[in-house]
This record gives C-alpha cells, structure tokens and sequence, in this order.
C-alpha cells in the first residue's frame, strides 16, 4: 500500500530544483491539499548546488549583471500557476545592505564588500549569487507551508529501483541509505560525462609522455597544479569555460590588470603564469557583453517569428525545417530590430524614413535580393549591413600568411567587438541582442519539437544554441580588455579559425594549428575549455547512468539525412517525463535541465521575459502535483 502521505524525491538541489519548489508551492493550494514529504538529495548546499557553489575561485563571475538575474516567476511568465514576484539578484543585495531582508546569514566581509560596491550593472561574483540562490531555496521551502515536510540528504543518489508490489521508487544513495519516494524528479543541472574516444586517447598519451591534458570540463573543478610557470599550453574553445581559465591561470596565480591612462589595461605578471596557443571553430571569442543603452524606439516583441506565423506554417506542413523554414523569420526578426533602432536613433547613417523603410521591408524576404538592394540603398554605410552568416564566422575564408598576421586579426577582431558593444554610439548591437534573446525564449513556447523534422531538432541543439550563446552570452567587456592585456603582454597567442590538434609519439607533445594559417605549435600540456558535451550512455553521474543501464531511459537518437545520430540527451516528453527506450512514458518518473531533450533553459533569467525556464518549471510542478493528488482520493484534484 502507498504510504499515508505521498513523497517527492528530488535528485539534484540546485537552483533548477529550487525554482521548481517555488512553482510547488505557488500552485499547491489549488491542486493538492494533503500533508507532503519532499525529499533532496544534493551532496553540496541545497540552492546553488554544485555549479554555483560557494567553494569556487572568488574571481569568477557571471555573465549577466546583477539586474538580468532573478529566481521569481514574475507576471510576465505565461503560466497556468499564478506568479509570485520577488526580487531579483541586484533588489535581493540592496535589501540585504539596508536591513529590508533579513533572513540571510551572516556574510564573509569580502561578499558584504561586494554588496556595497554592487550596482544593476555589476556583473557580480558567482560566490555572491550563490548565496543570493541558497536564500530563494530556503524561501521557497518556506513558502511550502507546514503541511509540507522538506528532508535534504546531503548525499549522492546512485540508483532509483522500483517497487514491484506498491509502484513506490527507491532512491538509493552512496552513504548507504535510501528514500522511498511516489514521484522522482531527476534534476542535477550540468553534469559530467566520461571522457569520448578522442578525449580518453589525448589523457592516455599525456600520461604515457609525462604531459598534461584536461579533457572537456566545469573548469573550475580542473587540477591545473601540473601546468607549470613559463609553461606552453595548448588550448582548445574560446568561449565561457576559456574566460574562466584565464582568471584561474593568470589572477589566480597572482597577477593583476592595472588600467592605463587610455582606458586598456596592462597585466603585471607574477611569474607563475604559463603562456597559452589558443584557437577554435570560430577562432575567436564570444562577443563582449553590451554596454550601450538604446537611442530609438524600444525593441519590441518578435514581429515574424509568431505564433501566427508557426501555427500557419504547422497548419500546411506535417513536419518543419529549421533552416528553410524557422531561421529565415528569426533573422528578418534580428534585421527588424537591428535596422530599427539605426533608422529611429540615428537618423544621420540612413536614407528615408523608418516608416517607409519598415513598409518595404515587411514585404521581403530575408534571403532575398530585394532585401539586400533595400539595405544597399537605405543604409549607405556597408559596415552598418547586418550579415548574420559573417557574424557567425567572422574570419572565414581568411587565409594567413604568417603567425603574426593571425595575431594582427585576432586581436583587431577583439578590438573591433569591444569597440562596437562599449560604444554610446552603436546600440543597433543592443537591438540585435535582445531580438535573438527574445526568439530564444519563445522557440520551445511557440514550435512543438514532435513537429520538427530530426536534422531540426540537431540543428536547434547545436548550431542555434552554439550561434546564440555566440553572440548574446557572451563574458563582461572587462574579460575581453584583460584577453587583449594578456595578448600584449605575450602570455596569449592566437591560433585562428578551424583549429586541429593531435599527438607526435616521436616527441611525445601536442601538436596543434589552424586550416586557415600555416602556423604550427607544440606543447606538452593540453586543454581542451569547454562543457562536457551531454551523453546519458557515458554519463559520469551514477544516478543517470543507472537510468540508462537499467533500460529505463534512454538518449534522445534522430534520424537525420546523413544517418543516425544521438544528442546525448536524455529522452523525455513533453511533460518531462522519462521515456524508455521504446518510448513508453514513466508516469511518476520526471527529468528536467540541459542535459533532457526539452528546449534546454537555463535554471535563472532575466526579469519580466516570459522566461522559458519559469514556465517549463510551472509546468512541471502542477504536473507532479496532479500527479500525486490523482493517486490520493482525499485530495482536491484539478480546480
């Protein structure tokens, strides 16, 4: 028989875990009515979780500032549950200062330090945020009421099994213990995975030659003790893992930026510090933050990519197509915003008038003639023309003659970025910014994923996601200053676009160059910064591994034009339930984060943008509430 009062098993307490509470408790009181026992398993602190921990190099920051940050479903989420407003990372310090919110422990001098100095531009540390995120769980535990029994196990779940007789789960956990729970909600944010057969082959002949290798990794949870000062590093990815690498090689061994009377800066070197090759797809950094403010007319809501829209294009087609179908409205959505605000706040770089401008751009398409000879004629100046497929690979088809030509391109392409999204006068960046961040929150809203065909759903997964944190998240401009203060002061070289590596047994280093340049390096240390691609099959997480080896999940498998392929995701439905390798749902078995095959949010967002994460986690809350009040008579069941 099921216990008298049913349970809920979370594995994983970080803020996704959290966020999912407060939606619990929100919705509650019109679903169920009963007694609750919640149980978390988290070996790290309930809130922030492993990611977002305390225990991490203080340097390390965020890359949103203190007032894009928020944990509360707030009125503009488009929700069945009602919202509860609250304040965001930036409200939630300054209350702290001023006495306002009391129930946070008392803080270390140096996070008090930071509060003072914060402000809602401030890209905070991520030891403050963390505390910001474990204040909102224990809010949110709160919230639950005394009905609502909340245990944390500060343990690691290894394997849910369940019952044969009562349909119950048990969680069990590494300590030896178990939870017995109605409904588990496998939760655990980013999460490690084995190393692939290249990665594994790269550790292996490092180990062999007495060298250095860390394959895709949480960079702050890398050993780099074994790179030694003066040492050559060869590093793969420039994106948010590589920003990190350089704060823990470079200000956490000691050195420092010191700013020039021009605004740059230079770097004071400890002498610990090794001396890095770095190269990547792109062969360049994210895009710099933005700090611009916008002179025109505000951006507004996308004006192609609709529901409309979507729901014209579901209405005559069984299955959609990104690329030819869905790309094309969000880059005419992109060009919309971007030529807006250069036509409505800076009159001087156009020709005509924005609404004559906006009558004959409605009526084109974004890959068209017409399109470019309007743009052409209206816009005079060719470096104001948005091209999206430039934008994504700036430097292709360069072809370099010598090292120090792709220096000389790097590090203007780095320039030339600060330059454009630090500057007062090109806020047409900030208009491009927030009209693909605005696509990005509604493409899981607005598209069915069973609709799209598979190499859509590759497509989303990976090069919309990739082109996306490209250019809208990117590090704080200050990280960029410091790139180029490193560069010029010889500990960073550049290696370009289209970067290979490989190994020489006849050295026993690391060999590495670029397709688009004739430079080539050696090294006895590599690294290779960034995220663990997800794989549910080599999941270094035993709790996901074990859903895997027992047949009860599965990775998310598309067949697409070029054959089979998996994204390593887990596969889930559209109500977040685990599906079996056949498909069949787990009806109380619940997975949410960026390693499922949802849409992938994040756990936090912005204020006041429908965020997708918000909704997916009211939707999964009034889902398990459903649940367990369907199995219990003596509740109230849907109002």
């Amino acid at each position: 028989m099921p216990s008298p009062v049913p349970a809920i098993a979370f594995i994983g307490g970080g803020p996704r875990t959290a966020g999912v509470l407060e939606r619990l408790a929100a919705s509650r009181p019109g679903l169920f009515d009963g007694p609750l026992h919640i149980h978390i398993v988290e070996p790290y602190e309930p809130g922030s979780g492993r990611i977002w921990r305390y225990d991490q190099s203080p340097g390390l920051l965020l890359n949103s500032t203190a007032a894009d940050v928020t944990m509360f479903t707030d009125a503009s989420v488009a929700c069945d549950g009602p919202p509860v407003d609250g304040p965001g990372l930036a409200t939630w310090a300054a209350g702290v200062l001023d006495g306002s919110i009391r129930d946070v422990p008392a803080l270390e001098p140096h996070l008090l330090a930071q509060l003072r100095d914060l402000t809602p531009a401030s890209f905070p540390t991520r030891q403050l945020q963390s505390k910001y995120l474990e204040w909102f769980f224990r809010r949110s535990v709160t919230a639950l009421g005394s009905e609502v029994t909340v245990t944390v196990h500060r343990d690691t779940a290894t394997a849910v099994e369940r019952s044969s007789d009562a349909g119950a789960h048990h969680v069990r956990l590494a300590s030896g213990a178990e939870v017995t729970a109605d409904v588990v909600v496998y939760a655990l944010g980013h999460t490690d995975s084995l190393p692939d057969d290249e990665s594994a082959r790269f550790s292996e002949f490092a180990a062999r030659h007495g060298g250095f290798h860390a394959p895709p990794s949480y960079t702050t949870d890398v050993d780099y003790s074994g790179i030694e000062a003066g040492q050559d590093v060869i590093v793969s990815g420039m994106g948010l893992a590589f920003v990190d690498l350089l704060v823990l090689l470079f200000e956490g061994r000691g050195g420092r930026f010191v700013e020039r009377p021009d605004g740059e800066l230079n770097y004071v070197p400890s002498g610990a510090e090794p001396s890095l090759w770095v190269g990547s797809r792109r062969g360049v950094p994210y895009h710099s933050k933005i700090s611009s403010v916008l002179r025109g007319e505000p951006i507004a809501r996308p004006r192609y990519f609709t529901a409309a829209a979507v729901d014209a294009l579901l209405a005559n087609h069984q299955e959609l197509d990104f690329r030819s179908q869905l790309w094309p409205l969000i880059a005419k959505d992109a060009g919309y915003a971007y030529y807006r605000e250069i036509f409505t706040g800076y009159p001087s770089r156009v020709l005509g008038t924005w609404a004559s401008f906006e009558a004959r751009f409605d009526a084109v398409d974004w890959y068209s003639s017409a399109r470019e000879e309007l743009v052409e004629f209206s816009v005079p100046d060719p470096a104001l023309h948005l091209d999206l497929e430039a934008l994504d690979h700036p430097l292709s088809g360069c072809a370099f003659a010598d090292h120090e030509a792709v220096q000389r391109s790097v590090a203007a392409y780095i320039q030339h970025d600060l330059d454009l999204r630090t500057s007062a006068d090109h806020s047409e960046t900030l208009a491009l910014f927030t009209a693909l961040l605005f696509v990005y929150m509604d493409l899981g809203r607005l598209v069915p994923q069973d609709r799209l065909n598979a190499r859509s759903q590759q497509a989303i997964h990976g090069w919309w996601h990739g082109f996306f944190s490209f250019v809208d998240s990117g590090p704080p401009s200050h990280r960029l200053r410091e790139m180029l203060a490193l560069h010029q002061a010889g500990f960073l070289k550049f290696l370009g676009p289209g970067m290979w590596v490989r190994t020489d047994e006849s050295t026993g280093r690391f060999v590495a160059g670029s397709f688009q340049s004739p430079v080539v390096v050696d090294a006895s240390a590599y690294i290779e910064a960034r995220l663990p691609s997800a794989s549910v099959e080599r999941s270094a997480n035993p709790a996901l591994a074990d859903l895997h080896d027992a047949g009860r999940g599965t990775e998310q498998r598309l067949l697409t034009s070029e054959g089979a392929h998996s994204t390593g995701k887990l596969l889930v439905s559209g109500n977040h339930q685990v599906l079996s390798p056949v498909g069949t749902a787990e009806d109380t078995l619940f997975a949410v984060g960026p390693w499922t095959s949802g849409w992938g949010a994040g756990a936090f967002a912005r204020p006041n943008t429908n965020a997708a994460p918000f909704r997916e986690n009211d939707a999964l809350a009034r889902r398990i509430l459903t649940t367990v009040a369907a199995a219990r008579p003596t509740t109230k069941g849907l109002t």
